[in-house]
């Protein structure tokens, strides 16, 4: 169901699915090594706040991604609630065994629109990547787990610049047919804008329909809400969101990366959206997370609120 807003040529989503990466994408771009424990109660107060699924790590090598590498401790150790997806990242067989050995609720994998951004992060090309692919979402059916897909440099890449939007429908298409039961778009270096999202949002949508397409915007530059409410006015109802603005962008130095779970939440609650989660408890949350690393929450209502508090 759509409901419409004053202005009767934008259309916006009743509810949406908040989509927390912060345990898993958010963390692993961060310097400051976070303790099991630390991870474990942060995605224990996510749940408490009402957030429905919690990206609570993943199973990579821990020579690449040493701040993961507690991923298994992690998992077994969660008081889980129920009516939460507990889901970890499986670029393979080897991560897909973690992940099953943990009981995760989901796996995740994870292309490319961009055939030099797949070369130098995962070291194969798209095609590759994708092959690598099968025999995970094979055993993930087998075992009856939903699989989840990301496509990365939806709108720009740090080594290529523009990105056709043909390609990303090109690839999430590839995805979809897979078996991927929902397709999250990610803007990795955060350079989209208004028209260049509903450019891209609309080359994949003549192959996925809306309802199984999620965004995913990093807001170097400034523009993560401004990109999500032209998603939402287009009928996409599922956003990726990091507490704190956890995960800085590891191709613009000094730049902000995710998108911060409260200002999102902040701005669906403005517009009336229905998200089920408690904004109080989302700030201690992130507070929490961000006092362990030792440095300010990248979010601006988390900021301003918390100014409020001590004033």
């Amino acid at each position: 169901m759509m409901t419409t807003t004053n202005n009767s040529t934008n259309f916006l989503p009743e509810k949406v699915k908040i989509v927390e990466v912060g345990p898993r994408d958010g963390l692993q771009n961060e310097a400051t090594m976070i303790s099991a424990a630390d991870k474990i109660s942060l995605i224990e107060q996510l749940a408490d706040a009402g957030v429905s699924y919690i990206e609570s790590g993943s199973f990579v090598s821990p020579k690449w991604v040493p701040q993961m590498a507690t991923s298994t401790e992690v998992f077994n150790g969660i008081r889980r609630k129920d009516g939460i997806t507990y889901a970890a990242l499986t670029p393979n067989m080897q991560g897909f065994a973690g992940a099953l050995a943990v009981n995760a609720t989901e796996v995740a994998i994870f292309g490319a629109a961009s055939e030099s951004f797949s070369q130098k992060n995962i070291n194969c090309s798209i095609d590759q990547s994708l092959e690598r692919f099968l025999p995970v979402v094979e055993a993930a059916k087998a075992k009856g787990l939903k699989v989840r897909g990301y496509v990365s440099c939806v709108v720009g890449c740090p080594y290529e610049g523009d990105i056709a939007p043909e390609q990303v429908a090109r690839v999430a298409k590839k995805l979809f047919e897979m078996g991927c039961y929902e397709i999250s778009l990610g803007d990795t270096i955060g350079v989209g804008t208004p028209d260049s999202i509903k450019t891209m949002l609309l080359a994949v949508n003549k192959y996925i329909p809306l309802n199984k397409l999620a965004v995913h915007f990093h807001d170097t530059y400034g523009q993560a809400l401004t990109n999500i409410y032209a998603a939402l006015n287009m009928g996409v109802s599922v956003i990726d969101t990091s507490i704190a603005g956890l995960g800085g962008c590891p191709y613009a130095k000094g730049a902000s990366g995710n998108v911060a779970t409260e200002d999102v939440v902040y701005l669906l609650s403005g517009l009336g959206i229905e998200h089920g989660i408690d904004l109080n408890k989302l700030l201690t949350a992130g507070w929490y997370i961000s006092d362990k690393l030792g440095k300010q929450p990248i979010s601006k209502v988390s900021n301003a609120m918390r100014a409020k508090l001590n004033d």
